[in-house]
């Protein structure tokens, strides 16, 4: 007796046989995921070659979008090492994450005040490409699986030069190109190292810090990363200029 006939004379064969809404909710589940997956790799892939046009901060940015992608070559070697004295000193020797920054940053979050992050160079690459600013455990989430993949298939040298060319470095201004050419009149092929520890000491708050005429903290920031420039470059930015 074929099924067909099963379910015209036993209604609770028909039931058990129709998958229920759970199976087909968890088989969703799956292609979304993988599909997520599988996109998520072709756009890493393409970004390894191809300059990234755009990204979500810069569309729901309400000042608007200056910016000029320029390759790392026409990037001084100040920009690189300010970006890594001020940001991430450990850029070259870890793979995404650097767990005692992020240990470090838990235990100041425990005594209260402003949350501050432990992220990486790469780990703010991975959330200025492809996802949104803001907290959150989905956002965080995403942004490990992103930081994994730009480590394996970018490398150093070309996290960094997507880095400088999207990081937020003012109202409406977007990469060192553009603020190199907003505040000192000059392309970032030409910067200082005083210059750049000054654009470097505004990636944190691009908003609210000051690139010329900083005063208080922020001022401090910037010299302090000035002079840590020279120390970066004769140990710490070995990944990018091998």
């Amino acid at each position: 007796m074929d099924d067909e006939l099963l379910k015209l004379k036993n209604p609770r064969f028909a039931q058990a046989r129709r998958p229920g809404r759970l199976h087909q909710f968890g088989w969703l589940l799956t292609r979304l995921v993988a599909a997520f997956l599988f996109l998520s790799v072709i756009m890493v892939v393409v970004y390894r070659f191809v300059p990234v046009p755009v990204t979500l901060t810069m569309i729901f940015d309400p000042n608007g979008i200056t910016k000029e992608w320029v390759p790392l070559a026409k990037i001084d070697r100040n920009m690189v090492d300010a970006a890594i004295a001020g940001e991430d000193g450990k850029f070259c020797q870890h793979h995404g994450f650097d767990q005692g920054a992020i240990l470090k940053a838990w235990e100041r979050n425990q005594e209260g005040g402003r949350i501050r992050g432990g992220s990486t160079i790469s780990q703010q690459t991975a959330k200025n490409v492809f996802l949104w600013q803001g907290g959150g455990y989905v956002r965080k989430g995403l942004e490990a699986w992103f930081t994994v993949l730009i480590e394996a298939i970018w490398g150093k040298r070309r996290i960094m030069e997507i880095y400088l060319n999207v990081a937020e470095t003012g109202i409406g201004t977007y990469g060192v190109e553009a603020a190199a050419q907003r505040y000192y009149q000059k392309p970032a092929a030409q910067l200082s190292r005083v210059e750049a520890a000054r654009i470097a000491a505004a990636f944190p708050q691009p908003k609210v810090r000051a690139v010329t005429g900083a005063t208080g903290s922020t001022l401090r920031h910037g010299n302090a990363i000035a002079r840590r420039v020279t120390t970066v470059r004769a140990d710490y930015d070995t990944c990018v200029y091998q």
